[in-house]
């Protein structure tokens, strides 16, 4: 990818001195391209995550996840279970069933997975690891030591298929999807007029802390900004209070640390009140939710062989928490039911 090959050499530069873990992937991706190496076949599980902006009624991206894809399974059957309640008392509350979509996001992923080792195995004996597949491996703690950094190296330098290669998890940071929101980068990936205007829609603000006046903007107004790190897992954003101190720190120090994070364009969805029960206790609280779109992909060579939408992820939250992680404890998962207009569908969550 071209943009890859530019901006992650502009990114390595600029957070050698502040990002010691982007850096040390970085690194990697580097001595890939120094030896110039091979990868025919892509393999690549993603979620893409949405939340509802009530001002505009647009779905707005939050971010793209490449490495270790959270829950196509448990949201698959989360999915059935409210269908399968709904089957049973969707009469009781004037609900029908089959407006739960069917989401097939666990065996679609199996799918791509099986796809993608007959791939690499149709010449070969099957003797030897053919398609890696990263559940762990996006966060500092995943490398406790050297140890795991040079089995990550040495699982780049072979020739099985990685889910994602160092290249395509990089493509997932925060810096990418930056860049990829700048005028007329776009273009150089799609021509289709009318496809980059769908895809730039969906796009929230994004900007890099070189912008003075959107920096001035968010200390002036730190509620309608989220300042992001180069990190994936939940639990890292800043808000608030937190990130007007944190601008004011970075704008004194003035130096490589801005290249760290980017702000983004904070995203308000329609809150509703909603039953939650957590230990076995009900409650009432108003919720929003964020909605996660699983695709896979598989490539050998130019021949692209799987570009599939795979299922969905709803994940609900209380609208006081800043973060929406479902591991990190910030949400639960929950499931789409379709609707002719707008209403309030009461459910109960767990």
């Amino acid at each position: 990818m071209k943009i890859l090959r530019s901006n992650l050499t502009f990114c390595n530069f600029r957070t050698k001195q502040v990002d010691d873990f982007t850096a040390r992937l970085l690194e990697i991706h580097q001595k890939m391209m120094a030896v110039n190496k091979k990868e025919d076949i892509r393999l690549g599980l993603h979620r893409s995550d949405y939340m509802l902006d009530s001002e505009t009624n647009s779905l707005l991206q939050i971010e793209l996840n490449t490495i270790s894809i959270s829950f196509p399974g448990l949201g698959s059957l989360v999915s059935e279970l409210h269908r399968n309640l709904l089957i049973q008392y969707g009469k009781v509350l004037g609900l029908d069933s089959e407006r739960i979509p069917r989401n097939w996001a666990a065996s679609q992923f199996a799918d791509a997975l099986a796809r993608a080792w007959s791939e690499y195995n149709n010449d070969r004996d099957g003797r030897i690891v053919s398609v890696v597949y990263f559940r762990a491996g996006y966060a500092p703690n995943d490398y406790p030591s050297e140890a795991e950094w040079r089995a990550r190296l040495l699982m780049e330098q072979s020739s099985a298929i990685k889910c994602p290669s160092i290249s395509y998890h990089l493509v997932g940071t925060k810096k990418i999807q930056q860049e990829l929101a700048k005028p007329n980068v776009l273009e150089r990936f799609l021509d289709n007029e009318e496809d980059i205007a769908k895809l730039r829609k969906s796009f929230a603000g994004l900007w890099s802390l070189d912008n003075q006046e959107i920096v001035k903007s968010a200390i002036e107004k730190p509620e309608l900004f989220v300042l992001k790190p180069q990190r994936e897992g939940g639990g890292n954003n800043i808000y608030g209070h937190d990130l007007r101190e944190t601008l004011v720190k970075l704008q004194k120090e003035q130096g490589e640390s801005l290249a760290a994070y980017i702000l983004m364009q904070r995203i308000f969805p329609k809150a509703s009140l909603t039953p939650l029960v957590r230990g076995g206790v009900c409650f009432e609280d108003l919720t929003i939710s964020e909605l996660g779109i699983f695709g896979g992909y598989l490539r050998n060579k130019d021949r692209v062989i799987m570009n599939n939408p795979c299922g969905y992820l709803m994940r609900t939250k209380v609208s006081s928490s800043n973060e929406g992680g479902v591991a990190t404890g910030f949400a639960v998962l929950d499931s789409v039911y379709l609707t002719d207009e707008v209403k309030y569908i009461p459910t109960t969550h767990f």
